[in-house]
């Protein structure tokens, strides 16, 4: 059963740390539902060979509440269903996996304006993902110059 949060009754924490959540105001699905990431086999989502990345994603707490660090955007992404004993790390990488491959990753996000080469939008652990940078161009300083003797 996937829970909802009364957006009017949610105020920032004051922490020190920057939470994206509380920011922007966005939670998905699969941060409540346990079911919706238990599809996800991690070797099929697992990019090349190398799965050593992923074997390094661990099931960590953010204020209080299990979360998994989603290193495109630099924060954490609160996981809030129980989670089965022993299976910690598996599912905090399940729920990372679902987050990055639905494109719901806010750094995912920046990708469209920022990347400054060819790459997979949404990684390559989506096979098909659309291609994002390719025709980057530095931002037009509109109304500013170069200082003198730059």
């Amino acid at each position: 059963m996937s829970e909802q949060f009364d957006l009017a009754q949610r105020r920032l924490s004051g922490g020190q740390g920057i939470d994206t959540e509380e920011l922007t105001g966005r939670t998905f699905p699969y941060q409540f539902d346990r079911s919706l990431v238990d599809d996800v086999d991690l070797n099929e989502a697992t990019p090349g060979e190398d799965i050593n990345w992923l074997e390094d994603i661990e099931l960590m707490t953010e204020g209080g509440v299990n979360a998994v660090f989603d290193r495109y955007t630099n924060a954490f992404l609160k996981i809030y269903f129980e989670i089965p004993r022993g299976r910690e790390n598996e599912y905090a990488r399940k729920v990372l996996i679902k987050h990055l491959r639905e494109g719901n990753s806010y750094g995912v996000w920046l990708k469209h304006k920022h990347a400054k080469f060819a790459q997979p939008e949404l990684g390559s652990w989506l096979t098909g993902s659309a291609t994002v940078g390719e025709n980057w161009r530095p931002p037009q300083l509109d109304g500013w110059q170069k200082p003198v003797g730059h």
